[in-house]
């Protein structure tokens, strides 16, 4: 049992004992005490002065009083600060608490719950490589995964690959156009980035050939589109002249990016990769070679990238192979009513009565959009596993697509309906700005990884000691890969995921910073103390011991963060974002160094070499193992490595 439960439970008692009054663990308000006061935890008070009719110093008072007397072996002292109990936690329970748990590696960790979560990430599309975006989503979803484990849930790691659709048939077109025959073993390309280079070759074709049409469309020539889009053009270029148009910036772009968007879809190259498209759902043998040998290229560089970043899946889903699912899916609601035709044989679903809009499942040729692919994936997935939720890891620019999802499982009476969230997380951006796949100004995940590898080595030479001197090449490489991943990693989860943010590979890899590099080296100098030698004996004795004196406060301060891991593992997990715990890493990093560091006339206020006798010496190995152990932990829960030296 944690000290707030413990905490809980007394105040029960004591809210019985003092007041006849029955309340539940639920209604004792605990929080941290605050640095300016004395204390480790603090009882609010306000809500018990309806039933004890005293004011809340006096209600406060007389609790603390019932705590102190009944619950000594928890409770050593109080104050009260007006409708605030502040308690001191007793330093025997401490001590107790420490050799309990020091050396347990699993401290924190919770007993399986019962139920099945499947998280969903990474969902990369076959006609690129991955990018600085993709690393969010992987890292994201991979410690929420890690996270909902270490509280007792099943989880199942999912991949939806995107491996099918108008932007899989750009690169193919292009490669089949342009690539004489190339492969990734004729170029010593990665096969991702290869087909990657196609697609982007494909909008540079599309960017050419859209060119003269959209002069003609702002000459008003519409000679390439039908009546209904010369309709729409007429307005846009009308709009497009108006003084209060011309005047604003942003209204210039969005009218000019309809007009660019609706020429680009009539050039000669987009109207041949729709009508692939078509080709590859009738199930064209030539188009279907073509995709599987460029979707191979493409799975063998996806499958270098992941193992780099030691990302894993349990299942993978392919689109190729849910999309028909969808098209049942809406057979059924065509069936049901839920769903409609239009004249031109699409099929929409109308939600204008849940304050949206009408949505397209169906286009009228009988092709697949998205929506229709997660509807028949969602079925998929919850026939494979019948699980209670299914998280999906998705950028917040699909925050109304899976509102939409959810809402059309709903209607549809779809069992998964109940269970889906989004997690939804801001994008990343450079310090230079957005990256865009079609200008080909992406970030390559594998090129970040490179980067950060080589900042970590460069690092670790400048400040290279004799305890890196015995290491061989292959160790070291090891040591730059664990600071240079577990650098990209913490910085893009050290952030609320809601929020946009900022990657800035510099700044990630500083030693002194809020850093996965920081909380590292601490985890490494604990572990050298460990192994020094006069510390031995010491060590080898921890288990049979428990403190019995006075703590002194950072003593008692470590303890106490280290055991606060649980509810901190609870809250990641109420908050569904991975940056609660590398907070709480870097938190008790900093702790653990100030603890090092503090001295008073020059002399180690916490030294353990030297401690003032034996009994200090193995209560502070026993607080720094713990503090390892947790820090560890911490860090595994965000896919990052923490070294035993640096």
């Amino acid at each position: 049992m944690s000290v707030v439960q413990s905490i809980r439970t007394a105040a029960v008692a004591a809210i019985k004992s003092l007041y006849d009054q029955q309340v539940t663990e639920a209604d004792i308000s605990v929080n941290i005490t605050k640095p300016e006061f004395e204390g480790e935890y603090t009882i609010v008070v306000f809500p018990f002065t309806k039933f004890s009719r005293q004011k809340p110093e006096e209600t406060g008072q007389r609790i603390g009083e019932y705590l102190q007397n009944n619950h000594q072996e928890l409770i050593s002292g109080f104050n009260v600060v007006k409708g605030f109990l502040n308690l001191v936690i007793n330093h025997s329970y401490w001590a107790a608490f420490l050799q309990q748990q020091y050396s347990n590696t699993k401290f924190g960790i919770q007993p399986a719950n019962g139920k099945k979560v499947m998280v969903e990430y990474s969902s990369p599309n076959t006609n690129k490589p991955l990018h600085l975006g993709h690393l969010r989503n992987n890292f994201l979803g991979y410690s929420i995964a890690e996270i909902l484990k270490a509280n007792g849930f099943e989880v199942i790691k999912t991949n939806l690959v995107n491996d099918r659709g108008i932007h899989i048939c750009k690169s193919m077109l292009a490669w089949q156009e342009f690539a004489h025959g190339d492969t990734p073993q004729s170029t010593g390309i990665k096969g991702d980035h290869l087909v990657g280079d196609y697609y982007v070759k494909f909008e540079s074709v599309v960017k050419e050939q859209a060119e003269p049409i959209i002069d003609r469309v702002l000459e008003r020539d519409f000679r390439d589109f039908n009546p209904t889009e010369i309709e729409k053009l007429e307005k846009l270029v009308t709009a497009l002249h108006k003084p209060e148009v011309q005047a604003d910036e942003d209204k210039i772009g969005k009218i000019m990016g309809d007009i660019k968007e609706m020429s680009r879809n009539k050039t000669e190259i987009m109207l041949q990769a729709k009508i692939m498209l078509q080709q590859w759902e009738a199930g064209n043998p030539e188009v279907r070679e073509l995709w599987n040998k460029m979707n191979g290229w493409v799975y063998e560089g996806f499958d270098v990238t992941y193992k780099k970043l030691g990302i894993d899946f349990d299942k993978m889903y392919y689109e190729s192979e849910t999309y028909l699912l969808g098209k049942d899916l809406v057979e059924d609601g065509l069936r049901k009513g839920v769903l409609f035709k239009k004249e031109d044989n699409s099929v929409w679903i109308d939600l204008t009565a849940d304050g949206l809009d009408e949505k397209l499942l169906l286009r009228g040729d009988g092709t697949s959009v998205y929506m229709t692919q997660d509807l028949g994936t969602a079925r998929l997935k919850y026939d494979d596993y019948q699980m209670d939720q299914s998280i999906y890891v998705v950028a917040d620019e699909q925050n109304y697509h899976f509102k939409v999802l959810q809402l059309i499982l709903e209607k549809l009476g779809e069992p998964s309906a109940p269970g889906i969230f989004h997690l939804s997380y801001g994008m990343v951006e450079l310090p230079h700005g957005r990256m865009k796949s079609r200008e080909g100004t992406v970030v390559d995940a594998d090129d970040m990884i490179d980067e950060m590898v080589k900042a970590a080595e460069d690092k670790t030479k400048e400040h290279i000691t004799k305890k890196l001197s015995d290491l061989s090449e292959g160790e070291l490489y090891e040591l730059y890969e664990t600071i240079g991943l577990g650098a990209m990693k913490f910085f893009l989860l050290r952030v609320d995921p809601k929020k946009r943010m900022i990657f800035n590979p510099e700044e990630s890899i500083d030693l002194n910073g809020f850093t996965a590099a920081f909380v590292q080296y601490a985890h490494a100098r604990i572990k050298s103390i460990l192994r020094d030698p006069g510390n031995e004996d010491a060590v080898a004795e921890l288990n049979k011991y428990t403190y019995n004196g006075t703590l002194l406060p950072m003593e008692k301060e470590l303890i106490s963060l280290n055991e606060q891991f649980p509810g901190i593992l609870a809250d990641a997990h109420k908050e569904m974002s991975p940056s609660v715990i590398a907070n709480y890493a870097f938190q008790l990093a900093q702790t653990f160094n100030s603890f090092y560091a503090e001295k008073a006339d020059g002399v180690p206020t916490y030294s353990i070499t030297k401690a003032e006798n034996e009994e200090k010496k193995k209560l502070r190995l026993q607080i720094i193992q713990l503090t390892a152990n947790t820090i560890a932990k911490s860090m595994q829960l965000l896919g990052i490595r923490v070294p035993e030296r640096m």
